[in-house]
């Protein structure tokens, strides 16, 4: 049989692509193509090997603060809040005002503090005259012990009013009972509870700020209950945002929940990731990839040596530059850039990944 050597340069792989299209599956292994030393360099080869399956979960997700890493500020007082000074997602410092609160409890240890002051003042000149007439034998030991024992009762209560100014407000209210509420630690405000004008209940639970660092995050991705046994702690995750399309972060799965959600019956899962440059914010929508290791094992080639034409997959085996053959595979999956093989192709197989539709076309041309 005449040998037929076919030379290509300049040609668009898209247009050789398409003539492809519509044609007969081609006879696979039924022409010599050789590759000239132009197209050598244009071609690249890898080798097919056994490797584990991959496999990937896509899941969405939700953006939320890091809960151990975060600061929440409680009312020390039931009052009306005078003003807030800070906004959702702002970026506080430590010791910056948060907001203005007027409390009847403050004002009330305030006047509790004169006037424990002014019974401890008594008390103490009682004392004194008590300590005077004992030592010159005017009065009894009796009314000395007993004058003693009011001042101390007096001393403790004026205490015990100071440690609750102290404690609710920390120096920072007035004897009008105003209360300056100020940032504990510097970061972002990630939940605000209140507004100018709302009163606090003295008995509120709920904190009125959530301040954050912001520098790490967790991803709460959803789970149905059919790919529950797909995912388990430690495996890779990949996020993609609305807001950064293009870019991929990569963490962790840290925790999965052992309950599922009484209301959508899926499994909670965490993901933890550090936010470099507070791209990520709370409340940001996700989508998530889980990539485990299967057990199983094929044989894989990168997925850009697959060509699919006429609803099947070839590949381009290359065994040296005169010996190319076309060879039909078929795939059990792609994941990432890698195609696993059931048959076709075996390990040491060599196939040509990078301009390989050039010679595709020589190969199943007529």
């Amino acid at each position: 049989m005449m040998k037929r050597e076919t030379l290509f340069s300049g040609i668009s792989a898209l247009l050789l692509l398409a003539a492809c299209k519509g044609k007969t599956p081609p006879a696979v292994e039924n022409k010599q193509v050789c590759v000239s030393d132009s197209m050598a360099r244009m071609i690249t080869i890898d080798t097919a090997k056994t490797t584990t399956i991959k496999n990937e979960l896509s899941l969405s997700g939700e953006v939320s603060y890091d809960d151990n890493a975060v600061v929440k500020v409680f009312p020390f007082s039931g009052g009306q809040v005078l003003d807030v000074k800070v906004s959702l997602g702002d970026k506080v410092s430590k010791g910056q005002t948060l907001a203005v609160v007027r409390s009847a409890d403050i004002a009330g240890n305030y006047t509790d503090l004169t006037s424990s002051k002014a019974d401890l003042s008594i008390a103490k000149r009682q004392l004194e005259q008590a300590d005077y007439l004992y030592k010159n034998g005017i009065s009894s030991e009796r009314d000395y012990t007993e004058a003693k024992e009011n001042f101390n009762k007096a001393e403790a209560a004026y205490s015990k009013v100071k440690e609750q100014i102290s404690i609710n407000g920390g120096g920072n209210t007035s004897a009008g009972g105003t209360l300056v509420i100020k940032a504990p630690e510097s970061g972002y405000v990630v939940e605000k509870n209140i507004t100018a004008g709302s009163f606090i209940r003295p008995d509120n639970n709920n904190s009125m700020f959530t301040i954050s660092n912001m520098k790490d995050v967790w991803i709460w991705a959803n789970v149905f209950e059919s790919d529950i046994a797909k995912v388990k702690t430690g495996y890779t995750a990949k996020i993609t945002t609305i807001a950064y399309p293009d870019k991929v972060f990569t963490g962790k799965v840290d925790a999965t929940s052992s309950v599922l959600d009484p209301d959508n019956k899926v499994m909670k899962i965490k993901i933890v990731l550090p936010n470099e440059g507070m791209l990520l914010k709370p409340e940001m929508f996700t989508n998530v990839v889980i990539t485990n290791t299967d057990k199983a094992q094929s044989v894989s080639i990168p997925a850009k040596a697959v060509v699919f034409d006429n609803s099947k997959n070839f590949v381009v085996v290359y065994n040296d530059k005169c010996d190319i053959k076309l060879r039909e595979v078929s795939v059990i999956k792609t994941v990432e850039d890698t195609s696993y093989i059931a048959s076709g192709l075996k390990p040491g197989d060599r196939v040509i990944s990078k301009n390989q539709l050039l010679l595709y076309d020589a190969l199943a041309g007529d």
